[in-house]
């Protein structure tokens, strides 16, 4: 059952306004680093509807690769669509999202992000219940508004003591 080969997850992808300000937050602010780009993609038939469903008429500008410690890889894209684009979703919208970063410290990494320019912290550093004990998060907002999460689970979670099959995730090696 399920996708033939299947091996994890390679990257995430996000659309941002402004690539260049979204390339400072994330190396600058987070600590990514970008490892490549490229751009601009577009096409005078149906190909970019065809294969990534967007309006045919769309620039794909540039898109550019970063690594965030170990984890998933992501890349950010900049479209310039003919038509003006929708708003971003909020996490209750079909298509809401987040991207979320393990750090071993929530309460330092989140007096960190308060002191940067154009973060928005979300509330303070809650305390998971049930399955998820064990876990504090808490969401911030990018300079553009992308939500994003910190979470942190030194000693791991509840869930982890019955049952036999855990949660990827950057503590330790995939099992």
């Amino acid at each position: 059952m399920g996708l033939p080969g299947l091996a994890g997850t390679e990257h995430i992808g996000f659309t941002v306004p402004d690539l260049d300000q979204a390339e400072r937050f994330f190396v600058e602010v987070i600590g990514c680093e970008r490892v490549y780009a490229l751009g601009p993609f577009r096409s005078e038939d149906d190909w970019m509807e065809r294969h990534l469903n967007v309006h045919p008429r769309t620039v794909m500008r540039e898109l550019r690769f970063f690594r965030c410690g170990f984890g998933p890889n992501f890349e950010i894209f900049r479209y310039e669509p003919p038509e003006p684009p929708a708003p971003q979703p909020r996490n209750s919208d079909i298509g809401g999202h987040h991207l979320a970063f393990y750090v071993d410290d929530i309460d330092e990494a989140t007096e960190y992000l308060r002191r940067q320019t154009g973060v928005t912290v979300l509330g303070e550093p809650t305390a998971s219940s049930g399955p998820s004990s064990g876990q504090r998060w808490v969401y911030f907002l990018s300079p553009w508004g992308m939500q994003l999460e910190l979470v942190s689970f030194p000693d791991g979670k509840a869930y982890e003591a019955a049952e036999g099959r855990r949660l990827w995730n950057p503590r330790r090696p995939a099992e």
